[in-house]
């Protein structure tokens, strides 16, 4: 007979952890409702809201401004060109933890 698979719930030592280790910085975002720039491996910075999160640090964003540089073609013969920054507006987006490298909170 097999066992009955374990929820995802949170127990009593992970809620601590949250609370006082390295995603703390997750869980101030999301109960102070502030903002968090994230760095993302494919060299794109994320400002927004965090509303939700795991252990394994996926989210769920609000209000996010993703900004990135990037360099324009040039035609033959021609000098190359300076970057350029870019960025757009998400109003809601689920970010997968493992595109993650590091969060920080938001200075002010």
């Amino acid at each position: 007979m097999s066992r009955p698979m374990e929820e995802d719930a949170p127990t009593k030592n992970e809620e601590e952890e949250f609370n006082t280790g390295p995603l703390s910085v997750l869980m101030m975002s999301v109960k102070n409702n502030t903002q968090v720039l994230i760095n993302c491996r494919n060299n794109k910075k994320l400002l927004g809201r965090v509303r939700a999160f795991d252990r394994h640090c996926n989210m769920v964003l609000e209000n996010v401004r993703e900004m990135w540089t990037e360099v324009p073609k040039t035609g033959k013969g021609k000098k190359k060109a300076l970057q350029v920054n870019k960025d757009r507006f998400i109003s809601k987006m689920f970010l997968r933890g493992d595109s993650v490298i590091i969060v920080l909170r938001n200075p002010k």
